[in-house]
């Protein structure tokens, strides 16, 4: 049986596709293999691998490599290989021409973790080889309110039974870290709402932060940008995308 939060997790952000475009930009101009971080249940490795794209999936969650492995279509599942682990500390017999971090996981990282993962990603990439993380732009963040209410954002119809399910989300920030909150409120005909939650953590470190730790890694910072359309960054920018290479 399909975990009950992966279902609606993937559901929910299947939704939203803006990014997809440079991922495979990027795959497009590094080549294979490529290696996906935190891949969850697939919404960036699917499309890449039916791209043609032979990718490796890690991520440290059993439900979601579940989930991933059981969307998997036969002509796709040839280029796919997937693994639970900890991007902190792994080791595959395989070098990647690219290694990408999207979906906003790299934020969730403590300073030590990040540096273990990118010690890791370093020994992984082929020479040349490039790394792309995309994260909540910390300066943005930096400039919310302390916390917010919980808001009701989008409807979607639930995949099992079509009943609706409302999503809403909440956050609370403090000097080092914004803590969101989302819930999936499953509204069922008889007016019982079955609710599943989740929580993400995102460390609030400074583009600086990262530039020295890609640099201490032995890595070459090579682009910051703002958005998934590679715009420049700046304070107002909802994301910050990061891209180093191997030298």
């Amino acid at each position: 049986m399909l975990n009950a939060l992966a279902l609606l997790y993937h559901t929910h952000h299947s939704r939203h596709a803006e990014d997809l475009p440079l991922w495979l930009e990027l795959a497009a101009c590094q080549g294979d293999p490529i290696l996906e971080l935190g891949c969850g249940t697939g919404r960036v490795l699917l499309p890449l691998a039916q791209s043609g794209r032979r990718i490796v999936g890690l991520d440290l969650n059993a439900a979601m490599l579940a989930y991933l492995k059981n969307s998997l279509q036969p002509a796709a599942a040839s280029r796919v290989s997937l693994l639970q682990a900890d991007m902190v500390k792994f080791n595959l017999a395989l070098r990647f021409a690219l290694v990408i971090i999207p979906c906003n996981t790299f934020s969730m990282l403590s300073a030590a973790q990040r540096r273990s993962a990118l010690g890791c990603i370093l020994q992984h990439l082929q020479p040349g080889g490039l790394l792309a993380i995309s994260l909540p732009n910390p300066a943005f963040l930096q400039n919310l309110p302390r916390r917010s209410r919980a808001e009701v954002e989008e409807h979607f119809p639930h995949p099992l039974d079509g009943e609706p399910v409302q999503v809403s989300s909440a956050w609370e920030r403090s000097a080092r870290h914004l803590t969101l909150t989302w819930h999936y409120d499953h509204l069922l005909p008889d007016g019982r709402v079955q609710r599943l939650s989740m929580q993400a953590r995102h460390e609030l470190a400074s583009l600086e932060i990262y530039q020295e730790e890609l640099q201490a890694a032995g890595l070459r910072f090579s682009a910051a940008f703002g958005d998934y359309d590679q715009s420049p960054l700046s304070p107002t920018s909802p994301l910050l995308i990061l891209l180093a290479n191997r030298p």
